[in-house]
């Protein structure tokens, strides 16, 4: 599928949705189940008062992802997000859970990094504002053609 198409702007979008909707969930379940979380946070020898930070960083990230706005910074602060808590609260290898969970955190980050590079496709409001600011400068220029050249 080629970016630019409909059906590559739509896997995009599908992408986008599926990647944020773990974050976003996550986001929410901290915040109705803020005491047990920063429990386990605290249990991992991390400090809860870091659990509006992480609520914050999973739910605004997540949600300007899903919006595919500023997908890029949003993509990597996410991806590096991802790969630090699965160092911090999924280091147990040695059963089979453990590794299925780090694998997947691996992947998501993966995934994160192609947004990273990539940017949000087509359906986004990162393509939206680069075409505004195309058309912005395409009409910058014309004007600038027909008043300096006359």
């Amino acid at each position: 599928m080629a970016r630019g198409s409909s059906w590559g702007d739509a896997a995009d979008l599908v992408g986008r949705v599926l990647l944020t909707a773990f974050f976003i969930i996550f986001g929410f379940l901290k915040i109705t189940g803020y005491a047990g979380f920063a429990k386990y946070m605290e249990s991992k020898g991390v400090p809860s008062v870091l659990l509006p930070l992480v609520i914050a960083t999973e739910l605004g990230c997540g949600f300007a992802l899903l919006l595919g706005w500023r997908t890029r910074v949003a993509a990597f602060l996410l991806a590096g997000f991802a790969l630090l808590s699965n160092l911090i609260f999924h280091p147990a290898l040695s059963d089979m859970t453990g590794q299925i969970i780090v694998l997947a955190e691996l992947a998501t980050a993966g995934g994160l990094l192609v947004l990273t590079a990539h940017g949000a496709g087509g359906w986004s409001l990162d393509a939206r504002r680069t075409a505004q600011q195309s058309v912005l400068t395409v009409s910058g220029a014309n004007a600038y053609a027909t008043t300096s050249h006359s």
